[in-house]
């Protein structure tokens, strides 16, 4: 009776043991992989956003609007980048946003979101993200997405964020 208990628990804990030994191991093996896919993608946004960048040197975002994760100059002078957090609908939108010298955009592009499809997931059309492109401070001819105001009022609100860091920045 009592080994009719035991053995199946044992049984059971050995499979969990070799389970998780596996996920362990194939964890170890894809991590480096994953990460380093992870660093291209985001060289590969930097770039887009700051075209005729030569090479980016890292800034600290300290006295910068909360919603900036990550900022950066361009080593020649021809821009930066600023990676930033904000809160939609759906959940956190990620975005990239490239700032000329001069202080007008130079290109906007979503990272990740977790909007409704059809609605606030327009903000990740060429459409929305186009017409940021040469805005000042005061985002002139901006509109929000209608029936989708909260993610393109997010949106835009995050790229004022990175134009006032811009403008923080270079004082």
């Amino acid at each position: 009776m009592k080994d009719d208990f035991i053995k199946p628990v044992l049984v059971l804990t050995l499979i969990c043991l070799v389970i998780s030994g596996a996920l362990a191991v194939t964890n170890s093996i894809t991590e480096p992989i994953i990460a380093d896919a992870a660093a291209d993608r985001a060289e590969s946004a930097m770039y887009s956003a700051v075209p005729d960048a030569s090479g980016f040197e890292s800034l600290a975002t300290d006295g910068l609007p909360e919603s900036i994760r990550e900022a950066y100059k361009s080593t020649n002078d021809a821009g930066y980048v600023f990676i930033l957090r904000v809160g939609g609908y759906g959940g956190d939108i990620v975005l990239i946003c490239g700032v000329a010298p001069d202080g007008s955009v130079l290109s906007c592009s979503t990272l990740e979101h977790s909007e409704t499809k059809g609605l606030g997931a327009r903000i990740t059309e060429a459409q929305f993200e186009q017409q940021f492109k040469g805005a000042d401070s005061r985002l002139e001819g901006v509109d929000v997405i209608s029936g989708a105001t909260i993610s393109s009022s997010a949106y835009i609100n995050a790229v004022k964020d990175a134009l006032e860091a811009f403008r923080r920045i270079n004082g």
